[in-house]
């Protein structure tokens, strides 16, 4: 069983930059995609970011196209996502998952095999 756990939320004002990091468990995360996921209050977890196994393709939700970036470091077993220009509206919990398909892209949370606890990110206004 995989292991994920995130860190690196916290509260930022708008404008500000967080970035968020998951540590993987296990011999095998290399061959694992990896997405970012949130989930705001009394919403659904949504996609935020993918990549996939070895860095290659990089994909973002539309909301943070620009403003996030995503990557990972393999010999690690670290992967990152960079918030910049954040805004109240991405307020939200938010989840590192592993995808064992590790090409393409691959938004729907059931694609995903191994989730993290979640890290509790607040952008104030």
């Amino acid at each position: 069983q995989v292991q994920l756990v995130e860190s690196g939320g916290g509260l930022v004002q708008a404008g500000g930059s967080l970035r968020l990091s998951c540590a993987a468990s296990g011999r095998t995360f290399s061959n694992y995609a990896m997405g970012w996921f949130r989930q705001a209050p009394g919403k659904e977890r949504e996609f935020v970011s993918r990549v996939t196994w070895n860095g290659g393709s990089l994909y973002y939700a539309d909301s943070v196209k620009g403003r996030f970036i995503i990557s990972r470091d393999n010999v690690k077993n670290m992967v990152y996502l960079q918030m910049n220009s954040l805004k109240p509206e991405d307020t939200a919990v938010y989840f590192c998952a592993a995808d064992r398909y590790s090409n393409g892209l691959r938004r729907a949370l059931a694609n995903y095999d191994y989730w993290g606890q979640g890290t509790q990110v607040t952008v104030s206004s």
